[in-house]
């Protein structure tokens, strides 16, 4: 008897194999973007921070007005089996990203929508890391470019929703790929001021005091979070402000937190090198061999090998 390795997700009240997840056509997720998500990993197969990811999630859906019709208890318990049911297709030396993702629901075309209508999809799922893909950031740094595209502004939508609708971020991508395919993108807000990328947040280091933009301007990662804490113990001083890329192209150091990097240095921004001698910086070493100790595992390690032999030279 064949046995079939694949990933099992939560669909609609379901356990079921990935393939069998079905989402219809008219699903205003896939219309119209109208869906949230949020996203956690694993360290050593442990998930990280669970609780504030649904908590940040049912933000979201509250900002949205999507009911998924499960309490915040029952989303971390479905979100605990899924990946107890996936960990046995894991490599012990990989780890996942752990999703929910919720979305209005198939659209009624024949009437006018409001939020009573819906039939919420809800979908629990998870992913291995890109560690291969990614392993060389830690080897030799980021580089960063910040394409013409400026990030949708609050006045717009509130960049502090974590929702399905990332064309925005996507062509700042495309602009950056074309420009250098290895390059991540990190957008300007509407004044010219640096505010995120797909997924990442940026800290500059000047003097031993951290600089991050503040949250009206973007998604307030957990793993960003979780930096201004450790930063915090070690008596390393945070300011959130408006940085513009003045402050970026002077800085002694520059780095990107995001769920998956948790922290990883920057060695240019649009071309510039950044002035710290090593990469990565010593401030940023300092918070990466905190954020270590906090998830009891070396993820710089389990990235660094999985680097090919001809990436090493």
């Amino acid at each position: 008897m064949k046995i079939i390795k694949e990933r099992i997700a939560y669909f609609n009240g379901k356990m079921l194999p990935e393939s069998q997840v079905l989402v219809p056509f008219r699903d205003r997720g896939f219309l119209y973007g109208d869906a949230v998500f949020d996203m956690t990993r694993t360290f050593g197969h442990r998930i990280f921070k669970l609780d504030e990811h649904i908590k940040r999630f049912y933000r979201s859906l509250k900002y949205t007005q999507i009911d998924p019709g499960l309490s915040p208890h029952e989303m971390k318990a479905i979100t605990e089996q899924v990946l107890e049911k996936n960990l046995k297709l894991l490599d012990i030396s990989d780890d996942y990203w752990v999703a929910q993702r919720v979305s209005r629901g198939p659209s009624h075309i024949a009437s006018n929508f409001s939020s009573r209508d819906s039939n919420p999809t809800v979908i629990v799922e998870c992913s291995p890391l890109p560690l291969k893909q990614r392993a060389i950031l830690y080897r030799d740094g980021i580089d960063v470019i910040t394409p013409s595209i400026r990030r949708v502004p609050p006045e717009s939508i509130s960049p502090r929703v974590k929702s399905h609708n990332y064309l925005n971020l996507i062509i700042g991508n495309l602009e950056t790929s074309a420009t250098n395919p290895k390059a991540w993108a990190v957008l300007l807000d509407i004044n010219g001021n640096l505010a995120e990328g797909m997924g990442s947040n940026l800290f500059t280091v000047e003097e031993n005091t951290l600089y991050t933009p503040g949250e009206q301007y973007v998604l307030g990662g957990i793993s960003r979070q979780t930096v201004i804490e450790l930063a915090q113990t070690l008596g390393i001083n945070v300011i959130e402000k408006d940085l513009d890329l003045f402050d970026a192209y002077n800085a002694d150091e520059v780095f990107l937190t995001s769920t998956s990097l948790c922290v990883c240095a920057v060695r240019s921004v649009n071309g510039v090198k950044i002035n710290s001698h090593s990469v990565p910086g010593p401030i940023t070493q300092k918070l990466i061999n905190a954020y270590t100790k906090l998830v009891d595992y070396d993820f710089v390690a389990q990235y660094l090998n999985h680097l090919g032999n001809t990436d090493r030279s």
